[in-house]
């Protein structure tokens, strides 16, 4: 009887975790686990992953996603990679869903008014209440990008740090809007948001990853709810950031964009009008316009320098560039631990040198 009670009590112990790692694991991993959660918030019910436990004095890592993606589609490939198990084990992460982009979602009604993308922003704070969490580093692609700078913009004390891969923080304007109709005339809306994920050497190569996500978007059958997150995206105000000004990101932020990226030319802009002492630039040789997905290991790498800044990781920590190149990145990524060096990064394939910058000076990173 005891055994029964025994094997009974660990059967109800396993139904209350819910793993979801389905990736092979490298040697000496053991399997994480996550567990999924909703929460009822002003503007509907949000839906995050959390992986892994609290670490005392250390921030949640917090992410949102892209138009079209769910945080699966967006940031599987960064954080299996192997290069990300250092970070890791060392923060929490949350992944948020956009409403009605989490997996299974019912599709929305007719007429349903979609948030926009101030009011994604005011779900946060629900989560991090839900969860008891008081600060976040933030990873946000496109969208999502946008949707955690404004949050920052309002809650500046709760925001450690923000990666922005591929934000756009200005509004449409007049000829923004009129091409994107001319566009919608001959575009189904799957083609649309290709557009704004890829570039066009991409999606004219149609490589294995082009057609892997286009056929994850054009089949969606959420179909009609990122259409509503699209056309948030679309409506979106203007951040207005201004270096020097009062409106601007007051944590380490680190922009990173892809060489032949849609959103190259917004994310340069946006790097002019932050302050340089708070912000990295990371140009990606060869990643396209997804660098989390096509080049993971390059942008773990880049993460690690920008958490070791914020003195969050160990320099021995570091693998993937060479030991004689570490001193000096991380140099120029600190001084005596201190979060105020301006950091500015192009990263390129073919650059064998990496030099000790001082601000506003670009050094060459090669992986």
């Amino acid at each position: 009887m005891e055994n029964g009670s025994s094997s009974q009590a660990t059967m109800t112990e396993l139904q209350e975790v819910q793993i979801t790692e389905e990736r092979p694991l490298l040697p000496g991993q053991t399997p994480e686990m996550a567990k999924t959660h909703s929460v009822e918030t002003p503007y509907g019910s949000v839906t995050f992953t959390v992986y892994g436990t609290p670490k005392p004095k250390r921030p949640a890592i917090l992410t949102y996603h892209d138009v079209g993606l769910n945080y699966k589609s967006c940031f599987q490939p960064l954080f299996q990679s192997g290069d990300m198990q250092e970070i890791i084990q060392n923060f929490v992460r949350v992944h948020v869903n956009a409403p009605g982009m989490e997996e299974g979602a019912p599709v929305y009604p007719v007429g349903y008014q979609y948030p926009s993308l101030d009011q994604l922003a005011d779900t946060i704070p629900c989560i991090l209440q839900y969860l008891n969490f008081s600060s976040i580093i933030g990873v946000g692609v496109g969208a999502g990008a946008y949707i955690l700078s404004r949050y920052a913009l309002n809650h500046q004390d709760t925001v450690e740090g923000l990666v922005l891969i591929n934000i756009d923080p200005n509004a449409k304007g007049w000829m923004d809007w009129a091409a994107h109709k001319l566009t919608g005339l001959t575009s189904s809306i799957p083609e649309m948001i290709l557009g704004h994920l890829f570039s066009q050497e991409e999606l004219s190569g149609n490589s294995e990853l082009i057609q892997k996500y286009r056929n994850i978007i054009t089949h969606a059958p959420n179909i009609e709810n990122i259409e509503l997150y699209w056309n948030s995206y679309n409506n979106r105000r203007d951040l207005n950031f201004e270096r020097g000004g009062d409106i601007t990101l007051k944590c380490p932020v680190m922009l990173v964009v892809g060489d032949q990226a849609p959103h190259e030319d917004a994310v340069v802009e946006c790097n002019s009008k932050l302050d340089p002492t708070q912000t990295s630039f990371l140009k990606m040789a060869d990643s396209g316009g997804q660098p989390q997905l096509t080049q993971p290991g390059k942008l773990t790498e880049a993460f690690k320098y920008f958490l070791q800044g914020m003195g969050y990781m160990a320099s021995s920590c570091m693998t993937r560039l060479s030991r004689s190149r570490t001193a000096s990145l991380t140099s120029a990524a600190s001084i005596d631990g201190s979060r105020s060096r301006a950091r500015t990064l192009s990263q390129s394939s073919e650059s064998g040198t990496l030099p000790s910058g001082t601000p506003g000076h670009t050094m060459e990173v090669s992986c």
